[in-house]
């Protein structure tokens, strides 16, 4: 049986100066996608523990939290006394991978690994046991609103078909330049789980938009 279709908002492109309204604003969405950025790993300063301390009080959805930073391990701990659900590191940085992830579920959390639209699939192919999600980055990290780079649609049928000839019920998630145009794409291609920033925070009404990602995401099923 096919992994649910989810949507997960990305926090990046909600307007910080009422988080809290935001969060609430996006509750109809299956999880909360927390992009964190070091400034060495990507080119730009994001958040920290504090904010997601206060993300976790503002909603009764999973936190997603992806951690775009280096050497990892001396970070999940934090994340995950602030209330983190999933943790997403990425194999780029963090160079043992196999011990931060974990060191993820060691505190129970779900460990997800994660891809650079670069990165071949082999590189985490002998992780996909030890992982509850594998987030296929479909742009370059470090900014919101890039443009979805669609040679990663291959890359993510040749993880689907790794994980299904595994029997493994390992998520793949997507992030980057997701919006409604390209969901039945990434979603035929093998993914279930859609992040999207301004294709949600850019939209009028938050939850039509994420009710609209689900019914396509849905129906490109067949």
């Amino acid at each position: 049986m096919p992994l649910p279709i989810r949507i997960s908002p990305s926090i990046l492109s909600a307007d910080f100066g009422k988080l809290a309204e935001e969060v609430g604003a996006i509750g109809s969405a299956d999880y909360v996608h927390v992009d964190v950025m070091d400034g060495h790993f990507v080119p730009n300063l994001t958040i920290g523990p504090l904010v997601v301390e206060a993300v976790k009080r503002a909603t009764k959805l999973p936190l997603d939290v992806h951690l775009m930073i280096e050497d990892a391990d001396r970070w999940v701990a934090a994340y995950a006394k602030a209330g983190a659900d999933i943790i997403g590191v990425h194999v780029e940085g963090n160079p043992h991978i196999h011990r931060t992830l974990g060191q993820i579920k060691e505190l129970g959390k779900k460990a997800s690994v994660v891809l650079n639209p670069g990165t071949p699939v082999e590189a985490i192919e002998w992780v996909l046991g030890d992982v509850s999600q594998v987030l296929v980055m479909s742009v370059n990290p470090g900014f919101g609103g890039q443009r979805f780079i669609g040679t990663t649609l291959p890359k993510i049928a040749q993880l689907r078909r790794m994980i299904s000839e595994r029997g493994l019920a390992v998520e793949i998630e997507v992030d980057g330049g997701i919006k409604l145009d390209n969901i039945d794409a990434v979603v035929r291609a093998g993914a279930n789980v859609l992040v999207s920033g301004s294709g949600i925070f850019g939209t009028g009404n938050y939850a039509n938009t994420i009710a609209e990602m689900r019914r396509r995401g849905e129906a490109a099923r067949g």
